[in-house]
């Protein structure tokens, strides 16, 4: 707790006024890491009425890297607890939610089952376009915009059947 306050250039009482111990911060910080992704889904939700097929693909396969930053915590938070299973279910989730309602926003006679299928693809392969650009999986100069090609062009086959 004390290299906690420490870091974070907060006295250590007043640390421990909010916080009891480090597994009452290590969940804070778990809970705003879900909030933050969370949030951005909905955002993400928000405009896809306006984005066209190929923008909201792109959009798509970026959203974890754009958003890694500011969450990459939380899978080592995640790991830590002896709940994690269910916590990473929970927030995969989430995340499989966050996707279907974008797709289904922008291709709206898309059925639910569909969507979430669709959105099982799609977030497999933004975890493998964000573990490619933070050199996390086996890549090369070009297999990123490859992963991004492949996405829009799955996307659009999937998808356009479905729109207004």
């Amino acid at each position: 707790m004390a290299e906690i306050a420490l870091r974070a250039g907060a006295k250590i009482g007043s640390l421990y006024r909010f916080f009891p111990n480090k597994e009452a911060v290590a969940d804070a910080l778990l809970q705003q890491n879900i909030a933050v992704l969370n949030d951005e889904y909905s955002a993400l939700a928000q405009k896809a009425s306006e984005l066209s097929l190929e923008d909201l693909a792109d959009v798509l396969i970026d959203f974890l890297t754009v958003h890694y930053p500011r969450v990459k915590s939380l899978s080592a938070l995640m790991e830590a607890r002896t709940d994690r299973l269910e916590i990473r279910s929970r927030s995969r989730q989430q995340a499989l939610n966050g996707i279907a309602t974008a797709l289904t926003i922008a291709a709206p006679r898309l059925d639910n089952d569909t969507a979430k299928d669709i959105a099982a693809v799609t977030l497999n392969q933004m975890k493998v376009m964000r573990a490619m650009t933070t050199k996390d999986a086996p890549t090369t100069a070009g297999a990123p915009a490859e992963l991004r090609r492949m996405n829009r062009l799955y996307l659009l086959d999937r998808l356009t059947p479905y729109q207004k």
